[in-house]
């Protein structure tokens, strides 16, 4: 298993804070091996990225809600998630954090399994680029869209490092929500001769697609403070400002460079987005909507 970079274990606090109830609609959770054993051929793991410490973070950023994705290192077994999920929630009222499966427990687990997670609060799943190690074949991914129909849940589509254009078609008849994370991994120097934009430009002027601005620290080309990344993320919120949604990806797997400081990560968003009233649609009304938040 390869080694990558830690993430910043010194979160600053943004300046200014976020809108009360902003949503941090993608980061990851890890676990001891001996708890939550990784599965084999896994990539990477991070077993200092606990609840506890994602916790902490949010506290720190002005973060109270959250969806917790489930990390390709557990594959169909999503024991991290419900422990983080059972902690993190409380025990009357609505639930602040809410959970996104690997779409690799659509055809490995049965509906027993499915119903534990959909009950703790899994509501969507999210299919893997190849490299990381979980694929399906053609009648294996038909059989997870069925799932997730019956489910009521949505679609979360991770880019390929060379972006998602490619990737699109076969979720293009899906009478669903889907969510394309990371800005399709768009190349913020080609603008829209990239066919990456062009494609996800065109599935946004349809009702069911949605993007996350996220990555922003991977996908620039310049390096930090990411100043490449602003127009591609301004066009995206342009295009569709009621179905973008923002996630930290804390904390940052695979990461061969050293990963962002979460802070700076939440101001780059007010740089997307300096309109106060289009920044809470993205931090707390759009998060609400999607993923079903209850208020």
């Amino acid at each position: 298993m390869p080694d990558y970079l830690p993430f910043d274990p010194n979160p600053r606090v943004p300046s200014p804070l976020p809108p009360v109830g902003s949503c941090d609609s993608q980061f990851h959770v890890f676990g001891p091996r001996d708890q939550f054993p990784v599965r084999s051929g896994a990539a990477y793991e991070m077993p200092s990225a606990t609840w506890t410490v994602a916790r902490q973070l949010h506290r720190t950023l002005g973060i109270t809600r959250g969806v917790i994705v489930q990390a390709t290192t557990y594959g169909a077994d999503h024991a991290v998630v419900l422990d983080a999920l059972a902690n993190l929630n409380p025990s009357t009222g609505p639930r602040t954090y809410l959970g996104c499966a690997n779409a690799a427990v659509l055809t490995e687990c049965d509906d027993t399994y499915l119903a534990r997670l959909h009950d703790a609060g899994v509501r969507g799943a999210r299919f893997t680029r190849a490299g990381l190690g979980i694929s399906m074949s053609p009648s294996e991914q038909d059989k997870a869209f069925a799932r997730i129909k019956e489910l009521g849940w949505y679609v979360k589509l991770q880019p390929e490092p060379d972006g998602i254009a490619t990737q699109l078609a076969a979720y293009d008849n899906l009478d669903v929500p889907i969510l394309l994370d990371h800005m399709g991994r768009a190349d913020p120097t080609k603008g829209e001769a990239d066919p990456n934009l062009v494609a996800i430009l065109e599935r946004l002027r349809r009702g069911n697609y949605w993007v996350m601005l996220s990555l922003s620290e991977k996908i620039s080309r310049e390096g930090a403070p990411w100043n490449d990344v602003v127009p591609l993320a301004q066009r995206l919120i342009e295009a569709a400002s009621d179905r973008c949604v923002w996630g930290s990806d804390w904390p940052h797997p695979v990461s061969v460079k050293q990963p962002p400081n979460e802070g700076d990560l939440l101001e780059l968003l007010y740089r997307f987005a300096p309109d106060p009233a289009v920044l809470r649609k993205i931090l707390v009304d759009n998060p609400t909507n999607f993923f079903g938040f209850e208020a």
